[in-house]
Parts: structure tokens; sequence; C-alpha cells
């Protein structure tokens, strides 16, 4: 298999819920006039404590300068992409990150290199600080092919292609922390849309982004949710592609038309992990939730957030999901 280490520098960030206001003009820009930015990694995801947006250097140039609204993540972070044939998996559904678990995400944790997952529709990169780039690449470099990207054209690399010189490092791995686990009772769906028709959409999924903390919106999702379930909803427009991940509530309200997913009614269940903000300098968070699932050969898309981490789960799976779950926060972990 192949690596991509991609070109995009990217910034994670937290916008807060009631500082929305203060940045919807450039978000809805960057959503809806691609001609008008330079930006081509987008991502935007709602939770119930904040906005995470994950967007390259060009996207960061839209934000209105640092506010107390906003919380900027210090580090630069690169994505990769695990590739198949030469090629990314960018033209059809991604299988999410558990196909990745045992050879990326477990030998990083390993490593003391912290990731940031973002599946999506197409694909699923795996964001690492780029200081760690280095480390990355000797970890990985037996198992894959691995290449950077340079203005569109990939070129093979390895450790003596980055100046740092940082190893392995050698140390004993420590062992990572299991964290607490909540389970909501949503059903989610992960879809596509061609981006060509997101005008279509405009006035909904303005809506939903940007007032769905109206009291109209909360009293209508009082009434018609229940109260184990949660606010999620993400959108992403990466290179061309747009992926969204929203619960059945709110996708009623798309034109079904419009939106596709792999398979029909294909329907998704939620682990939210993380009993307070996790941070990010903490090593082996993805590892707690894909490397069991990956055990299973259960597929999962994987969401980290500003504050939490996600992973969706095909509903069929998610009572195996949840014993495997309970049987980890019982026993001590492998070292």
């Amino acid at each position: 298999m192949d690596l991509h280490i991609l070109d995009h520098r990217l910034r994670v960030t937290s916008i807060s819920k009631n500082g929305l206001v203060n940045y919807t003009h450039p978000l809805i820009k960057l959503i809806f006039l691609r001609n008008r930015t330079r930006c081509k990694f987008f991502s935007l995801t709602e939770t119930p404590e904040n906005y995470t947006v994950v967007l390259d250097e060009e996207g960061f140039k839209e934000l209105p300068p640092s506010s107390e609204h906003l919380q900027v993540e210090g580090s630069i972070w690169r994505p990769l992409n695990v590739a198949s044939n030469g090629n990314a998996s960018s033209s059809s559904q991604a299988v999410g990150v558990t196909k990745i678990a045992k050879s990326v995400i477990a030998p990083l944790a390993q490593q003391h290199v912290s990731v940031f997952m973002l599946s999506t529709y197409q694909t699923d990169f795996i964001l690492v600080r780029e200081k760690d780039l280095s480390v990355v690449v000797s970890t990985l470099e037996e198992e894959f092919n691995i290449f950077k990207e340079v203005e569109g054209e990939y070129m093979s690399v390895g450790c003596k292609d980055f100046t740092n010189g940082l190893q392995k490092n050698g140390k004993e791995a420590i062992q990572p922390t299991v964290h607490p686990v909540l389970i909501p009772q949503n059903q989610f769906c992960v879809m596509s849309l061609d981006p060509d028709t997101l005008p279509s959409i405009a006035t909904t999924l303005i809506d939903v982004l940007f007032y769905s903390n109206s009291p109209k919106e909360d009293s209508e999702s009082s009434a018609g949710q229940d109260l184990d379930c949660i606010k999620f909803f993400s959108f992403s427009l990466i290179d061309g592609y747009v992926s969204l991940v929203m619960d059945t509530e709110a996708q009623r309200r798309f034109p079904a038309d419009l939106l596709f997913t792999s398979s029909s009614g294909e329907l998704w269940r939620m682990v939210r992990i993380g009993g307070q903000p996790l941070g990010f300098d903490e090593c082996g968070i993805v590892a707690q939730i894909s490397q069991p699932l990956a055990d299973g050969d259960i597929s999962a898309y994987y969401i980290s957030t500003f504050s939490f981490d996600h992973a969706l789960v095909p509903e069929e799976d998610i009572v195996s999901v949840t014993d495997m779950l309970h049987h980890q926060r019982k026993e001590p972990a492998a070292t």
C-alpha cells in the first residue's frame, strides 16, 4: 500500500456557540463560494460544545482575527491518506478508520504521535503535526511506500528527506488512558453531494449549520428527539468533494434526490469518546476505539473534534461494539 502526505497545511480551530455570528460570513464564503477563495480543505463539525473548523492556510486567512470566541490549536497539521493500487480512495465510499488501525494508527501511538482523524464519504484523513512527519515516515516506511505531494505531483520520500532528523523514539510506549464512551440514541447518515448542487440546498444547510441553536429549533428538537440524542452535524469540502454526516432528523430536511450514500438506507450509530475534553497531546485515543473494531472486522468512520472524538459504526453492529467497549473498560489495556 501507499501512504500519501498531502500538501495541505492545516489549522484546527474551535468557534464557540455564542460567537458563531461573528464567523457566519466567512464560513458561508468557504462553503458556497469556491471560486472566491483559494481554500481547498475545509471541514466544519457541530457538537454540543462548539464548532470545530479544520481548514488550510488559505481558508484560515478568511477567518476574522483571533477573538475570545475562536480557539486555535497551535500546530500546523498535515493530512495523510492511505492509497490502494497507487490511488487514494477519492471516487468511492471510504471503508472507515478500522482498515488503517493496525497499519497506521497503532504504530503511531506506539511512537507517541498524536493523530486527529477526519473520515469523509470519500476517504479517511489522518492528521499529524508537521513537526512529527519524520517520526511518521520512519515508523511507517517498512509497511508503506510513502509519497509526498508537491504541487499536485507525488514524490517518493524517506527519512533522509526530512531535515530535523527525528527517528523512532525507542521509548517504551505509555499505557494509554481508556476513556469513557457515550452511545447516543441518534441514527446517523454518511452522505455525499455533487458540489455543483450546493446552491440547491443552501437555505437548508445554512439553517441547519447556523441557526440550529435558535429557540425555535430547540423547542422542535426537544419535542421530536429523545433526550439521549446528541447534536452532531459535519460538513466537509475537500479538494472538490463534499461529505456530510447528520442524524436522520436533519436528513429529513434535505431533498432526498440530491444526497446519496453507497447503499440505500444505511444507518450508523455513534460512539462518543471522552468524559471531558481530550486535548491534542495524548496519544492512543483513536486506537482505543479503532483497534477493537478492527479486531472485530467492524467498519467505522471516525471524526475528531476540538473537544471529543466520535466513531460511527453500522447500526447492526452497535450491540457488539457496546459489548466490546464494556469489556475494554473492565480489562487492562494490552501493552
